[in-house]
């Protein structure tokens, strides 16, 4: 494999350090005044301190068994467009200006191992990106990925996109600091943000862009929750009347919607896990079916006493299983207030029958649920109130995801659960008042010391809830928190922990939220004492 090649080129290179400054595994980036403007930053890495130049018409060569994958051929396509963004629309000019005909890098060399192209939880991501002038003599002189997968190929493009640079001078993109090596994988499998579309409605084309955002920080989960007490938007061709739910008839999204949404995520390696909130925040169910309700003044939790209600979770359930692959989904479970049950007369009577209290019967929903997800191949993923309320009773397929506060996980590994971190204090994005660095800083393996418990830790998820929150500031509430939390995610601990994050870490922030702004997505500044507040006077992007 090329990837050995390398490997050993790594240590003849690291006798010429005049050539270029490393990063390896266990170092401790060197703080002098020159950051590597990558996010988020790859776990190893050499430069050096050529310049060179990308052709406008660089072309795509592929090889091994993945290499002919339309997901790749897409990739291109899309980072080529940004890429050349300027470039393109000046090439009619280029016989005027004397334009140079010879290129440094004029050809993209991908190799991708797998045909594979199935996305779930855990997929290769992993890849080598090597960049070095191609002077005829070189054997790896021009620009080479190398990936098992298809999906660690698309992350290589991303950072190959990054690296190139628009030289308004010269009017041509360019690659600083060559030659190149780069060895990359992430930290955690998942990776995720999660989007409320029932407090208020985002229309299918915001959804994509907030996915197309995802891929530039190597996010790799959209976690949708689509279904809340306020609406019902999604289509459930088993129970039409469900979507009665929706605020409006114009606020709703359509089977093929949903389907449209999962396939344009997945060819940017985004795996999409939707969550049926249950048995509470459940309100808008009974707007086309009342007799989930428990009473029409007692309308959630659902009633757990009918299996009407269990028929609806299960013909929901099937329906989405068409069109959401992922093996991941979540069946809520969180802020439970059972207080109306006891209040329900037929409610209060089924309890008595059963010698149940209204924590056997929160219980017994969540686990018939469970049932009924497993039934369909489906892992569950519940919020953490059932791990806390009846954790020795949990399915132990159970994904118990945090969000209360810290300390969950770590109680949630040792009793054998796998565990999602999405800390409210610090990764929920509508807290506007939560810095930069306190996201950054958020560490998912906090008081797990053990590290077969470790792994158990499945990554963690940043959550945009709808309260305040709709098209017109969804973007700028995202970004640029939202970046902070994905290089945790994907970055090695030692190399972004270890030193003055003020330093290290703020200056590469503060350019990668000029590079989202440049490609169309509007993040905000990122030392705003709130979040997505905008600029509060005339400045450059990059003086924030």
């Amino acid at each position: 494999m090329l990837v050995d090649l390398f490997k050993s080129l790594f240590l003849i290179l690291a006798l010429a350090p005049c050539l270029y400054r490393t990063l390896v595994l266990g170092s401790v980036p060197e703080i002098n005044g020159s950051l590597t403007y990558l996010w988020p930053l790859p776990s190893e890495f050499t430069f050096g301190n050529d310049t060179l130049s990308v052709d406008p018409s660089l072309s795509l060569t592929v090889g091994g068994k993945g290499g002919n994958s339309g997901i790749l051929s897409a990739a291109f396509d899309r980072y080529r467009a940004i890429v050349f963004k300027h470039s393109d629309a000046f090439s009619i000019f280029s016989r005027f200006r004397g334009r140079r005909s010879v290129y440094d890098i004029s050809e993209l060399n991908v190799i991708v191992h797998s045909d594979s192209e199935e996305l779930q939880l855990g997929v290769d991501e992993s890849y080598s990106l090597f960049i070095a002038k191609n002077d005829g003599q070189s054997i790896i002189g021009g620009a080479t990925i190398e990936a098992n997968t298809v999906y660690g190929a698309l992350r290589g493009l991303e950072t190959f996109s990054q690296l190139c640079a628009f030289d308004y001078g010269t009017k041509s993109v360019q690659v600083y600091k060559a030659p190149w090596y780069i060895l990359d994988k992430p930290r955690f499998p998942y990776r995720g943000l999660l989007l409320d579309t029932s407090r208020h409605f985002l229309p299918v084309d915001v959804i994509k862009q907030i996915i197309e955002s995802m891929s530039y920080t190597k996010l790799n989960v959209l976690h949708w929750h689509i279904i809340d007490e306020q609406s019902f938007p999604l289509e459930v061709p088993t129970y039409p009347n469900l979507w009665q739910g929706s605020y409006t008839k114009w606020e709703r999204y359509t089977v093929e919607d949903a389907y449209e949404i999962v396939n344009f995520a997945k060819i940017r390696g985004i795996n999409v896990m939707a969550e049926v909130d249950i048995p509470g925040h459940a309100e808008s169910w009974g707007a086309g079916y009342p007799d989930l309700w428990p009473s029409p003044s007692c309308r959630e939790p659902l009633d757990v006493t009918k299996n009407f209600s269990f028929d609806v979770i299960s013909g929901i359930l099937t329906d989405m299983r068409k069109i959401f692959p992922f093996e991941l989904f979540h069946l809520g479970g969180d802020e439970v207030n059972t207080d109306c049950w006891t209040s329900t007369p037929h409610v209060k009577q089924w309890l008595q029958d059963r010698n149940m209290t209204t924590k056997d019967a929160y219980q017994y929903f969540v686990l018939k649920a469970q049932e009924i997800a497993i039934s369909k191949s489906w892992t569950p993923v519940n919020w953490e109130e059932t791990f806390n309320t009846f954790a020795a009773n949990l399915n132990p397929q159970t994904v118990v995801h945090n969000w209360l506060g810290p300390g969950v996980c770590p109680k949630a590994v040792v009793k054998g659960f796998r565990c999602i971190f999405s800390n409210q204090g610090v990764w929920y994005l509508d807290h506007l008042d939560v810095p930069w660095d306190r996201v950054y800083t958020a560490e998912p393996l906090e008081g797990i010391n053990d590290v077969h418990k470790q792994e158990l830790v499945l990554g963690g998820e940043v959550c945009m809830w709808g309260e305040t929150a709709d098209t017109s500031v969804v973007q700028q509430t995202i970004w640029p928190r939202a970046a902070a939390a994905a290089e945790r995610l994907w970055s090695r601990r030692e190399a972004i922990s270890t030193a003055n994050i003020n330093s290290t870490a703020l200056p590469r922030l503060q350019y990668f939220r000029c590079l989202l702004n440049r490609r169309g997505v509007q993040a905000a500044p990122v030392t705003n004492k709130y979040a997505r507040t905008p600029p509060i006077g005339p400045g450059s992007c990059y003086d924030q």
